[in-house]
């Protein structure tokens, strides 16, 4: 009898929030194509209010959708020794999510970012602190079918090695890796033996193209890519275009769910719709029905501030699903 069903490995961190008055504000173009977030500079701008949502990031938010899926959830992270780590470690327990491998370190801040929100989209001020990651001894009954290995600090390039030992110790365990920035950075060379131990791999079109090298304009070729990696299953999100997936015998692609109203903030709908997909598949669902309750929690997440408030629990993801209209359906590539 395993003690968890997945146990998510990463970063956490508490996000404040700051919304940015419209008028204050504005995104320019530069001659790239880049948008930039503009304000005046030297002077004193008003903000409309601030908002502080504690134990988020990537795996975090990874963690609070298994649990709320009713998956039995642990993580695997630090925080520091003041009070927002405690605090973390509360909304995690607050949500269901075990937090018997959270590793506090006593000189160490936690992880604190600032988040400018302007309209519905939102530019992340990131900093995170350097801590001796270590990965912990597990007991036989705490060993999960499933792992979710998301963003971390470039400070913990050696752990990943660590992770890859446990996973080679432990072959029925199944790893989703769903790549932060500096594990991207890393390269796919560095981190092969993860990238081949993937039962699942999710990431956006920009990202399969830094990761495979494949050709942006055509996802069969990012897929060709990405597979020759290792992955079982290999997932590209493409914004307003909907997702691909891939398991080597079919390619699907799947649209968004519609939104009931227009979005609050996007924060988290990445993270919602790969930690979803990832549930689905521990809870042994295939590929097509995967592919369609991972839109629905994306859809609700950005209807709400923060990447967890709008974290659906299953029967709520049902409802949704129930309700879809029925264009909302996988198509073969």
């Amino acid at each position: 009898m395993h003690d968890f069903d997945v146990i998510s490995i990463g970063d956490i961190v508490t996000d404040a929030f700051i919304k940015l008055i419209g008028e204050d504000a504005r995104v320019v173009d530069d001659d790239q194509g880049n948008k930039w977030l503009a304000m005046q500079f030297g002077t004193k701008l008003p903000y409309d209010h601030a908002e502080i949502v504690e134990g988020v990031g990537n795996a975090a938010n990874g963690a609070v959708a298994f649990a709320r899926l009713g998956l039995k959830t642990g993580f695997v992270t630090n925080v520091g020794g003041d009070q927002e780590g405690r605090d973390m470690i509360m909304a995690l327990g607050k949500n269901k999510v075990d937090t018997r491998f959270v590793r506090i370190n006593p000189q160490k801040k936690s992880n604190y970012h600032y988040v400018l929100w302007y309209k519905e989209e939102r530019t992340i001020l990131i900093r995170h602190e350097e801590y001796d990651y270590h990965w912990p001894h597990m007991r036989p009954d705490e060993i999960p079918r499933w792992v979710y290995f998301s963003s971390i600090s470039k400070h913990a390039l050696p752990y990943h090695d660590q992770v890859a030992d446990w996973l080679e110790a432990n072959p029925s365990v199944h790893l989703a890796l769903q790549p932060g920035t500096f594990q991207m950075e890393a390269g796919t060379h560095r981190l092969a033996r993860l990238y081949k131990r993937c039962s699942v791999l999710i990431l956006n079109r920009e990202e399969a193209v830094t990761v495979g090298g494949g050709k942006h304009e055509d996802i069969h070729d990012l897929f060709d890519h990405l597979h020759k990696l290792g992955p079982k299953v290999v997932v590209i999100t493409d914004g307003p275009k909907g997702a691909y997936a891939s398991d080597g015998q079919q390619r699907l692609k799947m649209p968004l769910y519609p939104d009931p109203a227009p979005p609050v903030d996007r924060t988290g709908a990445g993270d919602a719709f790969a930690s979803t997909f990832v549930a689905a598949a521990a809870k042994g669902l295939s590929l097509h029905d995967a592919l369609r309750w991972a839109p629905i929690n994306s859809m609700s997440v950005v209807q709400k501030v923060g990447a967890q408030a709008g974290l659906l629990k299953e029967k709520e993801l049902l409802e949704w699903l129930h309700k879809a209209p029925k264009s909302y359906e996988p198509k073969p590539l």
